[in-house]
């Protein structure tokens, strides 16, 4: 740094000779080097100290203060930053409706339990919708299904336009993640065209609920199936009537599943202090299980093709003799599965979910994904002649004596759908 010469005139008062009064004697100008913005009332007092110590300080005192003004600088930024943000997220906030208004289902946002990444609000909407969407689609191809069988040109005209309906809106929501991905999507739009889709979607599922209305309406009260497409923890379906007290039984559904690894659970039965008193499971890479009172038995059932398949299991509680039967055809036995152990009586019997307390404690990697229907209990065992009845659709097939199915009986929760059952139809 320059330094610049200043004259310091430093009045060095002489001592006065004996006699003579007090005065100054002669004067003496001294040069100290000064640097051009230091302390020149230090550099007086100083008088002949080190200019290098001076120049030294100086500088040191200097870049402190430049450092200290970066810093400010820095900070300054950074609240201006996290100002413009907070103010995009309130403007956000104010333009969304809140859960449960009135305009809609409440929406509950869970933890992630699965160890996926955090999603952005946008992604996150866009797979609500890709899923609202699926869901829409397969309840128009049960639709259309019901309509082929029971032809009307109105139902195929408006089965038309609900299919353009969807058709259309799979085109936004592609529109929309293509524009993610190339980081061209506008958040101050997404608001606004949310509110656009949604509406949509739900003229189109109250549209497509009217027709399963009159559908129902038209169908015999057995003819219904059970339908889980996602595996939860919160879908699920309950049987009205509990189980009296057995020492033997048979269980017999249809069930269309290719989900993979394991179907999950299509039944549980639990009952005060046994959750597991009577349970049907197939879970991860494991064979299908029926358990009762926590005993086991490994059943030779081949049926995750993502086809339907009628199967039926029978039990006595004599020696624990237990049948398995896939399709009308016995496919394997066994005994001393809980022998001499009755299945007790007022329990909680659940469809598409394993319980781990009474009515409850349901775990998503054990929940049943697929369709369920004729889901009938004796307290007997059948015979292979109407186990075969019931696999063929026979009109002499009966209905279960403890459990018979019916729509009355059956209440559903969490999104579980209900539609018209077709497999009967497709072997007769």
């Amino acid at each position: 740094m320059a330094a610049g010469l200043l004259l310091l005139p430093l009045l060095l008062p002489l001592l006065p000779p004996p006699g003579r009064g007090q005065g100054f004697g002669q004067t003496r100008f001294v040069c100290t080097s000064v640097p051009l913005d230091g302390d020149m009332c230090a550099a007086a007092a100083l008088g002949t100290g080190s200019a290098e110590e001076l120049k030294s300080t100086v500088l040191q005192l200097r870049e402190t203060v430049l450092q200290q003004k970066e810093t400010i600088m820095n900070q300054k930024e950074t609240i201006r930053e996290l100002t413009a943000k907070l103010g995009r997220c309130e403007s956000q906030s104010a333009a969304e409706p809140p859960p449960g208004d009135g305009k809609g289902r409440k929406l509950s946002v869970s933890k992630n339990t699965m160890g996926d990444l955090s999603r952005t609000p946008a992604a996150e909407t866009l797979s609500q919708l890709g899923q609202t969407l699926q869901s829409l689609k397969t309840r128009l191809e049960n639709l259309e299904q019901f309509s082929r069988m029971n032809s009307s040109s109105q139902t195929n005209n408006l089965k038309d336009i609900l299919q353009n309906k969807i058709d259309d809106l799979e085109k936004q929501v592609l529109s929309r993640v293509n524009s993610l991905e190339e980081g061209k999507f506008n958040p101050r739009n997404e608001s606004e065209e949310r509110g656009k889709i949604e509406s949509t979607l739900t003229s189109l599922h109250q549209r497509i609920s009217d027709l399963e209305k009159g559908q129902k309406d038209n169908r015999p009260p057995d003819r219904f199936q059970l339908t889980f497409p996602l595996r939860t923890n919160y879908m699920y379906a309950k049987v009205k009537k509990s189980l009296p007290e057995m020492y033997a039984f048979s269980v017999c559904m249809w069930m269309k599943s290719n989900a993979s690894p394991g179907m999950g659970t299509p039944f549980s039965y639990a009952v005060p202090g046994q959750a597991n008193e009577l349970v049907l499971i197939e879970w991860g890479n494991n064979p299908m299980e029926i358990l009762i009172n926590d005993k086991v038995a490994k059943l030779p059932f081949v049926i995750n093709d993502g086809k339907w398949h009628h199967i039926c299991v029978t039990w006595t509680t004599r020696d624990g003799v237990w049948e398995a039967y896939q399709d009308g055809t016995q496919t394997g036995s066994g005994e001393n599965l809980a022998p001499y152990h009755p299945i007790k009586p007022q329990g909680v019997l659940v469809l598409g979910q394993e319980q781990d307390t009474l009515g409850g404690g349901f775990d998503a990697t054990q929940a049943f994904v697929g369709e369920l229907a004729h889901f009938n209990m004796w307290d007997r065992k059948l015979s292979p002649g109407e186990v075969y009845s019931l696999a063929t659709c026979s009109t002499k097939a009966q209905a279960g004596n403890v459990i018979a199915w019916a729509e009355a009986n059956i209440d559903i929760y969490g999104g579980a759908t209900k539609w018209t059952f077709e497999a009967c139809r497709q072997l007769n």
